[in-house]
């Protein structure tokens, strides 16, 4: 149906998908929506190596975990909106009946991003067009979970146009923090967020520019960006198929840091070179013990400064390390590749055609994400206006930064493009010089995740650039990890009367600022190592997590019940 008319057929399909998903709820055994049993809460607590080794020894069914699971996933969606294709019935089927009893991760149950392909289920992406086309094999990451003895169990939240930290679209509705609802549980991955931190065990999303990395700082729990070639990344849907400028890598989250090793680990084990042809064939590579530690501090990214709640959480973390005798200083950046000019280069390039493939499959009046029509506003203004506006910016305002960033933004032709992406392969190769130095002969550096804990649910209308903690690493294609620190308290945690945003992306970022608002919102730290050092960043992040605890910082996770 053509446009407009194309908007009942938009209704139509958000209106059967809810429908759909609410009969599967509704349809579920009894058992899925009882009380969670001693049994169950013994299942729940325990790491996801010693639940395999019980099913292995047949000690614990692949079905008795299951259902513990399931119904935290229950619990968990009514809570938060986090599940988008629920798959119990099927997984059930799986559970009795296709589980490797002997593979690494014999009867876990596994959630993924709505992104990844499952047979029998849509692969959305929230976009109400691609309803009701259902996959018909299961996509290779599937195939080798499924070869582990993994169960994948739901699908979950993300944000139309996988372009946010929020994960809100038409089709599904809104992902709620699990924290407070008032508040977005992160995005693109946001629904993993919510469902691992309320007692989920593992799960799988994608990342560009912090999506699987910002939805565990917002909600707490802990996830692995991979660089590209280490976890597979074929059989997906995704908002913008062919953008290479900035590669989307899938990577693992978890609940627990623990779980976390585990499962990359396993996976990694698998071989999954042997399933899609872009993974490099690496094996795991146990890193090697370090008594003592050379850490870089980045305490801000000279873009968006820290807010009080989040640079709290960095000392602490910072303040650990020192005391259990590492060395940690703050980093000087390259002069000529600083995280300003980084912010620059990803966000041109990861938008180099104007937005319009994210935008195509749209229908008459689809709502979009708040922050990606931002983008496609100024996206839109004819080169000479937004040329005029870039003068205004940068000359009337006084704001460079901001300036610097709407400069260029825009379709790009083939030319330009290809000159965007000689300054990116410039900008890591000063990195690797930088880094490879001995006086930056830094084991790992740490720093924010995010400028601020979450954000309220239509935050990113204001916040859409303050992305550059984590989207520096897309750009130098590092490995980087998270973990949670603390929770926003509403005293300590307040910002000084007399604070100014430095620009306009900090002035957005800030808009939503509240400690009295946020309280109890969690606060976490990013562990960053270099390229396909996987192994590495999940060593240092059990460091980071085990000095704070001998420091008596201790994150207390939402209780599964």
């Amino acid at each position: 149906m053509l446009p407009p008319f194309d908007y009942f057929q938009h209704l139509q399909a958000c209106h059967s998908k809810q429908n759909q998903r609410a009969a599967r709820f509704a349809n579920l055994d009894p058992l899925y929506k009882a009380p969670l049993l001693e049994s169950d809460h013994s299942i729940l607590a325990r790491p996801i190596s010693e639940l395999v080794q019980d099913v292995q020894q047949q000690r614990l069914s692949p079905l008795e975990t299951l259902r513990a699971y399931g119904k935290i996933a229950v619990k968990a969606h009514e809570r938060t909106n986090c599940v988008t294709e629920l798959m119990l019935p099927e997984a059930e089927q799986w559970a009795q009946k296709d589980v490797n009893l002997k593979g690494p991760l014999a009867g876990v149950p596994v959630s993924l991003k709505d992104t990844i392909t499952v047979k029998g289920f849509d692969a959305s992406v929230g976009y109400s067009r691609y309803t009701g086309k259902i996959i018909e094999q299961d996509g290779p990451q599937v195939k080798m979970l499924k070869d582990a003895g993994a169960i994948p169990y739901v699908k979950t939240a993300c944000p139309i146009t996988l372009l946010s930290f929020e994960s809100t679209n038409a089709t599904w509705g809104i992902a709620k923090n699990p924290h407070n609802p008032a508040y977005s549980p992160g995005g693109s991955t946001g629904g993993e967020g919510a469902l691992l931190a309320l007692g989920g065990r593992v799960g799988i999303g994608s990342d560009v520019a912090g999506s699987v990395r910002v939805p565990a700082a917002w909600s707490g729990i802990y996830s692995l960006r991979c660089s590209t070639g280490r976890w597979a990344k074929m059989g997906f849907a995704t908002s913008m198929p062919g953008q290479e400028g900035i590669p989307s890598v899938y990577s693992p989250m978890a609940r627990t840091l623990d779980d976390l090793t585990y499962f990359t680990k396993s996976l990694i084990d698998m071989r999954p070179w042997q399933y899609d042809y872009t993974v490099h064939p690496i094996p795991w590579r146990e890193p090697e013990q370090q008594s003592k530690l050379k850490v870089g501090l980045m305490t801000s990214d000279g873009v968006v400064p820290p807010s009080p709640a989040i640079a709290r959480g960095v000392q602490l973390a910072v303040s650990a390390l020192e005391k259990a005798g590492h060395s940690v200083q703050e980093i000087a950046f390259p002069e000529n590749a600083t995280p300003a000019y980084g912010l620059q280069i990803a966000s041109i390039l990861l938008n180099a055609d104007g937005g319009k493939t994210w935008r195509k499959p749209f229908r008459t009046f689809e709502m979009c994400d708040p922050g990606a029509r931002v983008m496609e506003f100024y996206q839109a203004i004819p080169r000479p206006l937004r040329y005029l506006y870039y003068l205004f910016v940068r000359y009337i305002r006084r704001d460079s930064l901001w300036a610097s960033l709407l400069r260029y933004l825009g379709p790009l032709s083939s030319f330009e493009q290809w000159k965007w992406v000689s300054k990116r392969e410039a900008f890591r190769a000063s990195w690797f010089d930088w880094w490879s130095r001995s006086e930056q002969a830094y084991d790992f550096i740490i720093c924010p995740v995010n400028a601020t804990p979450a954000l309220p649910h239509g935050a990113m209308k204001d916040a859409v650039s303050s992305c550059g903690y984590t989207f520096l690493w897309n750009l130098l294609d590092y490995s980087a990890g998270v973990l949670p620190v603390t929770k926003v308290d509403p005293v300590t945690d307040g910002l000084s009367k007399d604070w100014r945003p430095p620009n306009g992306v900090a002035k957005g970022a800030f808009k939503h600022y509240d400690a009295q608002k946020m309280e109890g919102l969690p606060s976490a730290v990013q562990v960053v190592g270099r390229r396909l050092e996987e192994e590495k960043v999940l060593g240092y992040m059990k460091i980071v997590e085990d000095v704070l605890k001998a420091d008596g910082v201790v994150y207390e996770h939402l209780d599964v019940d």
